[in-house]
């Protein structure tokens, strides 16, 4: 199901984002320029009747999109390789230990070595999709990764050393 994003300047104030749920009720997330966010609800068709729901600091809106995105990539792959027989989606931490924490992701070599590519490195900071080779990895990142089962194993021992 796809949902539209009405995107509504606010002069002086910042962008409002706003869209209709399956409940029927319009959500707003007014983008402030101070960089703060507001999710409001709009219990009827006035956009000035709408009821605070809670206030983020511009980190607190990175959190709850961080919270909120992650899982739902990891989901969206995981449909992908119901639909696709053979192919299978996976995670590897690179650990403190990993020989390649503080190296850029080509050196890894890992879809040339296993045929498994790595699609988005989730880190604590947010998600980076479609990582290229000159990518820097840390300790603490999860890679996110697309082959089959074998392929995925292969990585996670590359990556884990």
């Amino acid at each position: 199901m796809h949902v539209d994003v009405n995107e509504v300047l606010l002069p002086g104030v910042g962008l409002r984002y706003e869209f209709v749920n399956h409940e029927g009720d319009r959500i707003g997330v007014i983008a402030q320029r101070s960089g703060d966010f507001e999710v409001v609800v709009y219990p009827g068709d006035d956009p000035d009747e709408a009821r605070p729901v809670v206030r983020l600091t511009s980190e607190e809106a990175d959190t709850l999109a961080e919270i909120l995105g992650a899982p739902r990539i990891a989901e969206r792959f995981a449909d992908l390789t119901r639909e696709v027989p053979g192919l299978s989606a996976g995670q590897v931490e690179v650990r403190h230990e990993s020989p390649f924490a503080g190296r850029a992701l080509g050196d890894t070599r890992t879809r040339t070595r296993t045929g498994a590519s790595v699609v988005a490195v989730v880190r604590c900071d947010g998600v980076i999709a479609s990582p290229g080779p000159r990518q820097m990895l840390q300790a603490g990142d999860v890679l996110v990764l697309i082959g089959t089962r074998d392929g995925i194993a292969d990585a996670q021992r590359i990556i884990q050393g």
